[in-house]
């Protein structure tokens, strides 16, 4: 799986001019789910998100998470996180997983920040969308679970 994760101040993602999720300070994740990704790097991934310490203290540092600032989080799905890009114009998705199996690992990202107390927002998976963000800092991070291969070769 792989992520880029944006700190916000707010974020909304729209469907056919309609919004289908907004969420004040927190987190944007634009997810992408990769084949032969399963509940083991869900898991990863959820851990890895909520706990980044990525959010200022009273000092300015960079020592408190999602969990700790309270903050909201609006996921994604976007399957061109894995476009391969290296050879010709036009990229690649094989390293995509096919929708039907993206889909169900991208409810169990969701289901499991929001079990953890995060009020969680989503896009509409395989839909044609638009988001919008003010990016806090700002703070935008890529992160691989660790069976992905490294984006730079």
């Amino acid at each position: 799986m792989r992520a880029v994760i944006q700190r916000v101040s707010e974020a909304r993602v729209s469907v056919k001019g309609e919004t289908a999720g907004a969420i004040g300070p927190g987190l944007l994740v634009l997810l992408g789910v990769g084949r032969g990704d399963g509940d083991k790097e869900v898991d990863w991934l959820v851990e890895k998100t909520v706990n980044l310490r990525i959010f200022e203290d009273a000092a300015g540092k960079f020592n408190r998470s999602l969990l700790e600032s309270g903050g909201e989080m609006l996921v994604v799905s976007q399957f061109t996180l894995h476009g391969d890009c290296r050879k010709g114009r036009r990229p690649s998705f094989t390293s995509a997983a096919p929708p039907e199996e993206a889909e169900i690992l991208y409810g169990r990202f969701v289901e499991k920040v929001r079990a953890l107390g995060v009020r969680v927002e989503t896009g509409v998976f395989r839909a044609m969308m638009e988001v919008a963000l003010v990016n806090s800092g700002p703070v935008t991070l890529i992160v691989e679970t660790p069976n992905e291969p490294a984006f730079a070769r």
